[in-house]
């Protein structure tokens, strides 16, 4: 059997009706809407209306907020590092910093830093600036002869100065 054999059994699909095209074809005039009001007008459907009953997102309490200065942060393991090393797209003896993630292709964009994580194996002897680090991973890349400094991300999230800060 070939692909260009392949049929829907008789009956499995049916004809499109094209609708207000003449009271002969059965669906001429009001189209199947019924007649006149709201719902025979085009674009419908009130999002979230059920009817005149409270709808379901009014029911329910608010809850939580969002937080104006929360960062938005790229999680970045030491495994992806490992492995980006291996491959050739970081640098061994260069710093490894958020641009040069980019570029490796680790992360897709800057946002507001990268946070490192100690998930994974790193062997090769590096040293980062990130914007935040997790004790297993600063512990990880001192563990290999590396070391972790934090820097200050420049973006929209944080306040104050232009120059980066260290921590």
């Amino acid at each position: 059997m070939k692909l260009n054999q392949i049929s829907d059994n008789p009956g499995a699909t049916k004809d499109r009706m094209r609708v207000g095209r003449g009271i002969g074809s059965g669906k001429g005039k009001t189209a199947g809407r019924g007649v006149k009001g709201q719902k025979a007008r085009t674009g419908v459907s009130i999002k979230g209306f059920e009817g005149g009953q409270m709808p379901l997102h009014r029911r329910l309490p608010k809850r939580g907020f969002n937080n104006l200065y929360a960062q938005d942060l790229n999680e970045v393991n030491l495994g992806r590092v490992q492995e980006a090393i291996d491959a050739g797209k970081l640098d061994k003896a260069a710093t490894v910093t958020v641009q040069s993630l980019v570029e490796a292709g680790i992360i897709a964009r800057p946002r507001d830093g990268v946070k490192l994580l100690g998930v994974g194996e790193l062997t090769a002897k590096l040293s980062f600036e990130v914007t935040r680090a997790s004790k297993s991973a600063v512990e990880a890349v001192e563990k290999a002869g590396g070391s972790v400094s934090v820097v200050y991300a420049q973006g929209a999230s944080t306040r104050g100065g232009s120059e980066a800060a260290t921590a």
